[in-house]
């Protein structure tokens, strides 16, 4: 028996968390201290790879000041072996995500993302990822909601079903799993729950040894096993990474033992890169240039802990799209906020990482049952699970929601029950404008029908930035326009 032993680190949903913060008193994070941790495992282990799951970029005025190149530069330090698409990277367009990849000197696979008029992969399906006597096959897939994002490009398709996900990772590995392959792994961006659906099934005969994920931003103190296949994830950002020690038999070509664990980056456990903390410091220059500036002064530091609840942030920044607007009520994606406090002093860089995806605002009209049944579907038993679309809703809408019965207790508008005939117009961002069907379970087409859709904003930033600088002192309190009952 001959063991070597692997070593295989991996991140997910970056989201452009470049720089390293200060957490009760201890230096966390940074891209500068990932990269020293990678570089330092690379020199102590004969044998390391590194990958990433998707969502580089968005997070970050570095990100979304160079529309992601400053991510790929960043990430063609970092070296990662292979990474696979998350749905964010796909926020600047197909056509220039195609132009960063031939920037990336890194391998970034995904094998269901296609053009539909001829089937054709845009991207490399698998990698062989290699590293001394150790073949790794590392096989892409993408979440659904990359056809949210790219509902406008006709021609981008994805295979969304995981049965199909399923038999297309059977057929890269019929066709380019070798005698030679090592070890199997699928690098997702699809979230838990589906990554748990798409183990259960795959046939055993795949080989599939591994499951790194990203999409949920799940924090695991240990993998899950489902169908004999170890799923991990690193949870969001850089301030930890996942670690897999492999010990593997080279005559018997299996895998002898395994051990994973997340691992807390910070001043600790390494310094931070040089170059990568020349190269990020160079970016923060030029975009502190443009962006440190003072937009307001909240009355105190205002939170968003999570997006399927009513929030602070949630509250305030429906407000402000509703405030002296021409609709009745505001409904704001909860993924929309993307800070998990802000402020109290509010430079214009907080303002625009906390609400990066600008879009312009449609104003509808709903009957009170249109409305209902929209609400009815946003807070199905799939909302709990993290992977549907939750909201918040502006000053005045109440909503009591028993998860148990599925019914509304209370659903009024300013103090007076919702019914059926009531008019309410309302307004909604272009990306939940674009996707309504999907992301309300009423059509469309039978919301027109009350009001012509109307576009009352073409940048939502616009407004809040006017809003926030003529108003110092703001508050926000979770006041009940959302409850839970379980």
């Amino acid at each position: 028996m001959t063991i070597q032993k692997l070593t295989i680190l991996h991140s997910n949903d970056m989201h452009g968390d470049f720089l390293e913060e200060e957490k009760d008193g201890v230096k966390t994070g940074g891209l500068a201290r990932v990269c020293q941790y990678v570089k330092d495992v690379r020199e102590k282990e004969e044998h390391v790879l590194y990958f990433n799951a998707g969502d580089m970029f968005r997070g970050s005025i570095i990100d979304s000041e160079y529309l992601g190149l400053s991510t790929i530069e960043l990430m063609n330090v970092l070296q990662p072996d292979a990474t696979c698409i998350g749905n964010h990277e796909v926020d600047y367009g197909i056509a220039h995500l195609l132009f960063l990849e031939k920037c990336a000197r890194f391998p970034i696979v995904c094998a269901n993302l296609f053009v539909t008029l001829n089937n054709t992969r845009l991207f490399r399906p698998y990698r062989n990822a290699r590293t001394g006597p150790f073949k790794v096959l590392v096989i892409g897939i993408l979440t659904e909601d990359v056809i949210a994002s790219t509902r406008s490009e006709k021609v981008i398709g994805t295979f969304i079903d995981v049965d199909e996900a399923a038999r297309e990772v059977g057929i890269i590995c019929d066709n380019y799993r070798t005698t030679d392959t090592d070890i199997t792994v699928l690098l997702t961006h699809i979230g838990i729950e589906e990554d748990r659906r798409l183990a259960e099934r795959l046939n055993p005969g795949c080989g599939v040894d591994f499951i790194i994920g990203g999409h949920s931003h799940t924090y695991m103190e240990q993998p899950e096993i489902i169908n004999g296949i170890p799923i991990v994830q690193a949870y969001t950002g850089t301030d930890q990474i996942g670690r897999f020690d492999i010990r593997y038999d080279d005559e018997e070509k299996q895998i002898v033992s395994w051990d994973w664990k997340t691992i807390p980056v910070n001043e600790h456990l390494c310094g931070e890169d040089p170059i990568m903390k020349e190269l990020i410091g160079r970016y923060q220059n030029e975009t502190d240039l443009k962006y440190r500036r003072v937009v307001t002064r909240f009355a105190r530091k205002l939170t968003h802990p999570t997006r399927i609840q009513e929030t602070e942030l949630g509250n305030l920044y429906a407000d402000m799209l509703q405030d002296d607007s021409s609709f009745d009520l505001m409904i704001i994606g909860s993924g929309s906020i993307r800070k998990e406090e802000l402020g109290p002093i509010v430079e214009y860089r907080d303002m625009l990482e906390n609400t990066p995806f600008d879009d312009a605002l449609w104003m509808l009209e709903a009957t009170g049952e249109q409305l209902k049944r929209m609400v009815l579907y946003i807070l199905r038993d799939d909302a709990w699970l993290g992977h549907t679309e939750f909201y918040q809703y502006s000053r005045g809408m109440h909503i009591r929601y028993n998860r148990t019965t599925h019914e509304l207790k209370e659903f009024t508008f300013h103090d007076k029950p919702i019914e059926p005939e009531d008019r309410i117009t309302f307004a909604v961002q272009n990306y939940h404008y674009v996707n309504f069907d999907d992301f309300f379970g009423v059509p469309l087409e039978e919301i027109k029908k009350n009001r012509k859709a109307r576009m009352v904003a073409v940048s939502v930033n616009n407004i809040f930035e006017e809003y926030l600088s003529i108003h110092q002192g703001l508050d926000a309190r979770v006041e009940g326009r959302i409850v839970i009952e379980d």
